[in-house]
């Protein structure tokens, strides 16, 4: 098979809603798709599960794979994604209890995210980004330490300190899943998602940013629309692309993705409350990066201020 006409395979690593918006646009092309997920989070119906069961934290994988479902019984998708609201099981979200179900049955938390890849008939692979178990932690510019991702994702400390680096307790190994993903890809995405919490954990697994380092791929970074409270408070995009690389290092992204569209002022006034702003882009901060940044619009045309699905799909597609 020739290099055009090759399936070709795009990793998408991240967590949270950002990874979710990305696939559900890649997944109607014929691509090989893998999605790699923050193993960090420890809040909602996901802390309670690791808490109570000591299993991996099936959110972030349940949103991966609601996102690479093609099963065209859309009601399977929405039971994946239903949220008790009574009862004993108030809070707890029907797909994590399904994955929990399922590790136990299979002793697997793998095998369990398989087998629920094929109730979905997912389009692609979700792979945990290690099997280890471990905590985020933050330390803020004051020198206090934040400990749980929910505590860094919904502050209890005052929001306007800055976060001056995550890491994670104790050091964990990446999936060699996820190691031989990253080997084989064309195009590696980095989020768009919330920088501490869902993107930047992937980072600081074991092994990782080697494995990225050392791939052929092309690596892209999804700048997010909006800033927010805690974790990125007035963030322009230059704060995300210098964050990123403090990690990832200098030299290593190829493309730097920002939105360009201005939306309403309507629907921005609803992220008043949040103190969350537009990410603000000027070409002139960019000057020397050896990245191309690339300004686009990318923005849904209502609702909610979140990216296009299919505005992505096709900007990601043009790049490889």
């Amino acid at each position: 098979m020739s290099e055009a006409t090759k399936e070709k395979r795009i990793v998408v690593i991240g967590g949270g809603t950002g990874v979710f918006t990305v696939l559900s646009g890649l997944k109607k092309y014929p691509l090989h798709l893998s999605a790699i997920v923050s193993m960090a989070d420890d809040g909602g119906s996901t802390g309670l599960l690791r808490e109570e069961f000591g299993i991996l934290p099936p959110g972030d994988v349940r949103r991966a794979l609601v996102a690479l479902a093609k099963t065209d019984y859309r009601l399977m998708s929405e039971l994946f994604n239903y949220r008790f609201s009574e009862g004993l099981l108030s809070g707890h979200n029907f797909g994590n209890l399904f994955i929990t179900a399922l590790e136990r049955l299979t002793g697997n938390f793998e095998k369990a995210i398989y087998e629920a890849g094929k109730v979905l008939a997912i389009q692609g692979e979700v792979i945990p980004v290690t099997l280890d178990s471990a905590k985020l932690y933050a330390e803020l510019e004051n020198g206090v330490i934040v400990s749980g991702e929910t505590n860094i994702d919904i502050p209890k400390h005052d929001p306007s300190l800055k976060i001056k680096k995550v890491f994670l307790r104790p050091v964990c190994e990446a999936n060699t899943k996820a190691i031989e993903a990253v080997k084989k890809a064309d195009l590696i995405v980095l989020g768009p998602g919330d920088l501490y919490t869902s993107l930047i954990p992937n980072l600081l697994v074991k092994g990782i940013l080697s494995a990225i380092r050392a791939s052929k791929a092309k690596k892209v970074y999804l700048c997010n629309l909006m800033t927010k409270l805690g974790e990125t408070n007035k963030f322009a995009a230059l704060d995300f692309a210098d964050e990123i690389e403090n990690y990832l290092g200098k030299a290593v992204l190829n493309y730097f993705v920002v939105n360009k569209t201005q939306p309403a002022e309507d629907r921005l006034r609803r992220y008043s409350e949040e103190k969350a702003i537009l990410v603000e882009h000027k070409k002139s901060d960019f000057k020397g990066k050896k990245y191309k940044t690339i300004s686009a619009d990318l923005l849904r045309k209502n609702g909610f201020i979140r990216h296009d699905p299919d505005k992505l799909a096709k900007l990601l597609l043009s790049l490889i």
